[in-house]
């Protein structure tokens, strides 16, 4: 086999496990809250499914599906769900209608109907990037102040993506997780609220809501799937897990013991679900945790997320970064006529997995991917940080868009 590590989870096995209904961690009723309200939100519009039919044929499988968060809200991001959804949860339970005893509507926000108590009000966040920038997005359209820490590994241009909304970045000297606590550190000190998209012991209701905003997307991909039929694999990227978890958690909820095969892609150097799947509770990783795909670059599952994996998830992959940069060019070429498309280093590491399944037979068997297999991947970022991906890519995000 190549460089790719596979963990199959034979817990998913189990068929009593797959028949049973998706575990309520993300409730029903949370995740219509968060559609109706972000649906809301000035800019919303469906981001696109694209079929890659070149790409597809190259990889000898029947479809591939590409869910394209490259232009989502302006923030080049399927973060912008999360982050944003759970700052104005935060915010609607501190400012209460008046006369009416129930939280703040996001339009009396926006509206600045609550503009004094905002202003007493800090959110603060740890993120790679993307996160944070939703968080500072969603401060600033709610009207409160923010403060976004970020590991010392974070690129100079993703700092100034989340500076231009407003927030104070803080650079602190260590990886995302020992960011993550001191974050907390900070916020406990100083009176803050903390958004984090990871859950750990004694905090779960905001990572919840972030995740409730990620399962808009998943729904907006069923709702455009071609006649309404599930694909076979479902590849989604790894992390803290909360994009995963969001995903599995909606389609099994749609198709029930019918879902796709689920399949957690991370990073060789953070594969912490990875890790957790093979000993059958979280495991962290520890280190400097360096990847191509930063916004990947986690040690810790989130607790809450782990809840729904553990059972939800068929098959872990660690891969190289080796072919990051292949996987951004090949999209942004298009392949075989295939639409030319924007992706971030996070974004393609679904699209690395099939390169290398493509070009190993024991991979292929092992995740059961064969000329008929219809694959759903996420590209869950575009060019986040412009130059990086003019480096990596050889062409500016414009000249890919404009052809």
């Amino acid at each position: 086999m190549t460089d790719v590590r596979h963990t199959h989870n034979a817990y998913a096995d189990d068929p009593a496990l797959r028949d049973a209904p998706s575990p309520e961690t993300l409730d029903t009723a949370g995740s219509e809250h968060a559609w109706q309200e972000i649906t809301s939100w000035p800019g919303y519009a469906p981001t696109p499914l694209v079929e890659l039919p070149g790409m597809a044929k190259r990889l000898r499988i029947s479809a591939l599906r590409y869910k394209d968060e490259s232009e989502r809200f302006g923030l080049s991001s399927f973060k912008a769900l999360g982050g944003a959804y759970a700052v104005y949860r935060l915010l609607s339970t501190k400012a209460i209608r008046q006369g009416e005893g129930n939280p703040a509507t996001s339009a009396q926000l926006m509206a600045g109907d609550f503009s004094e108590l905002m202003q007493t009000i800090t959110v603060c966040s740890a993120t790679d990037g993307n996160h944070g920038r939703s968080v500072a997005w969603g401060a600033r359209m709610f009207g409160c102040n923010c403060i976004i820490f970020v590991p010392s590994a974070v690129s100079d241009g993703r700092v100034r993506a989340i500076k231009q909304y407003g927030a104070v970045v803080i650079r602190v000297a260590g990886n995302y997780d020992e960011t993550v606590r001191h974050a907390q550190a900070e916020a406990d000190r100083s009176g803050w609220f903390v958004i984090s998209d990871t859950s750990y012991e004694g905090y779960f209701d905001v990572p919840r809501d972030v995740m409730q905003g990620y399962v808009a997307m998943a729904s907006e991909i069923i709702a455009q799937t071609p006649d309404g039929t599930p694909p076979s694999h479902v590849f989604a990227q790894g992390g803290v897990g909360g994009l995963a978890a969001a995903v599995c958690t909606r389609y099994w909820r749609e198709y029930g013991a019918a879902r796709p095969r689920f399949i957690v892609v991370e990073p060789l150097n953070a594969d912490c679900i990875c890790r957790s799947l093979q000993a059958g509770n979280p495991v962290s990783v520890e280190g400097a945790l360096e990847t191509a795909m930063a916004g990947l670059s986690a040690g810790e599952v989130s607790l809450l997320a782990w809840e729904i994996l553990k059972g939800g998830t068929d098959d872990g992959l660690a891969v190289p970064d080796d072919r990051v940069a292949e996987a951004m060019r090949r999209l942004g070429e298009g392949e075989s006529g295939d639409a030319s498309i924007v992706a971030g280093e996070s974004a393609v590491a679904g699209l690395v997995a099939l390169l290398h399944a493509a070009e190993c037979d024991e991979l292929r068997q092992a995740l059961d991917i064969d000329e008929k297999s219809v694959v759903q991947i996420f590209g869950t970022e575009g060019a986040t940080d412009p130059d990086l991906y003019a480096a990596l890519t050889g062409r500016s995000a414009d000249d890919v868009r404009t052809g």
